[in-house]
């Protein structure tokens, strides 16, 4: 009310003489304003973080803690394990979808993401047309030709794999302020603090800090607090960060094991081939070397198997895949965190239909599906029974691709 008085006094103040009034008229104007932009400060307030961390601050990215509001990431995991309930809305037609990702690499997390949320979305009953853009780790050109494409043509949700968020992070958000259109980002878990409130409708990814603590403390548990190791990361960026740098850095702080070597693979089977090989060859006291993915996981292997080594050197991998599963079973991998891996595509495919009901408020910004610790120690009916919740939409053992 006091805003319209003011608005008056205003009008008339326009209708007066003199530069008495007219430097009234100029105060109430700055008057005017300046309270116009205090009420736009408070309307564009940002959001995000909810509940920051002391060093906040000091991060280029949020955790999950800091951007999701409390119970709603166990509220979605009940739901992601709990059986479909059906869209409750009625569409015209198909939702439009586009999935851009590294399907090529060795590790099938992709694909088992991408069977898995197909899958979900039949069950809800949620009508669809999907096209998949395929790509390798390292096909960061082609990702970005993808973006155009997929912007171009106007799909209403985006699924991204990025070969690397932070290489990819200027295409995801042109994608994501593109009209009429939400984006998922899968597999990457830190929430870019430079979007601010702009974020994508989700993150969908497991905890790979999280890994990296509790591969590091199974190794500790395993074999001691004393021993050699040696790394062989992936492409430099945020994953890596975390699933190297930080298993580096537990170990160390926990224990007096004592690092020899980094060698960066690429997340290549090659460069996992290269780097154990290296490693092995300069390093011959070398007790164990921790692989930051599938694809170098592999690679691992066949260069210590080929130097006789399999039964010296402890290799331990990334992510529980079928291929990694049946190398735990034949004793050439010893270790890996194992992710519960259908339950993001899930998630997905849930968050689409949160969406379409006008609750997407309800979503937390990052899901984090469930991680076990997988070692050639467990009987077979326990890889089985992982096995079975693990890959329970895209099927057990390794996908034909």
């Amino acid at each position: 009310m006091w805003q319209g008085t003011m608005t008056a006094e205003l009008g008339n103040s326009l209708d007066t003489k003199g530069s008495d009034h007219m430097t009234r008229v100029h105060r109430m104007i700055a008057v005017l304003l300046a309270f116009t932009l205090a009420l736009g400060s408070l309307a564009f307030a940002q959001r995000l973080p909810l509940n920051p961390l002391p060093d906040e601050g000091e991060r280029d990215f949020w955790y999950y803690l800091e951007v999701d509001p409390e119970g709603v990431l166990d509220a979605l995991r009940d739901v992601v394990g709990a059986p479909a309930v059906p869209l409750s809305v009625e569409l015209e037609e198909p939702i439009q979808i586009a999935v851009i990702y590294p399907s090529q690499d060795v590790s099938d997390i992709w694909l088992r993401g991408w069977l898995a949320m197909s899958a979900r979305l039949d069950e809800l009953q949620i009508p669809y047309e999907a096209v998949e853009f395929a790509s390798g780790m390292g096909d960061h050109d082609l990702q970005t030709t993808y973006t155009d494409l997929v912007i171009d043509e106007g799909y209403d949700y985006v699924i991204y794999g990025p070969t690397e968020l932070s290489v990819q992070q200027d295409n995801i958000k042109r994608i994501i302020d593109a009209p009429g259109v939400e984006v998922m980002i899968w597999n990457n878990d830190l929430v870019i603090k430079e979007w601010g409130d702009a974020q994508p409708l989700g993150y969908h990814a497991y905890a790979h800090l999280d890994g990296a603590h509790r591969m590091a403390q199974y190794v500790i548990d395993r074999w001691g607090t004393e021993g050699n190791f040696a790394l062989v990361r992936g492409t430099p960026g945020l994953i890596d960060d975390q699933r190297s740098q930080g298993f580096r850095d537990y170990l160390e702080a926990n224990s007096d094991w004592n690092f020899l070597y980094e060698h960066y693979g690429l997340f290549q089977r090659e460069g996992g081939f290269d780097g154990a090989q290296f490693i092995a060859t300069a390093y011959p006291e070398v007790d164990l070397i921790h692989n930051a993915n599938t694809a170098m996981a592999m690679g691992a292997v066949s260069a210590i198997d080929s130097l006789g080594l399999i039964d010296e050197i402890a290799l331990t991998g990334w992510g529980g895949t079928g291929d990694e599963v049946e190398a735990i079973r034949m004793g050439e991998l010893k270790a890996t965190p194992m992710r519960i891996n259908d339950d993001f595509g899930v998630a997905s495919a849930e968050a689409v239909k949160y969406h379409l009901e006008g609750r997407a408020d309800e979503l937390p910004l990052v899901f984090l599906m469930r991680i076990e610790i997988l070692d050639d120690l467990m009987d077979e009916a326990r890889i089985a029974e992982l096995e079975e919740e693990a890959f329970r939409y895209s099927g057990v053992g390794t996908l034909e691709r």
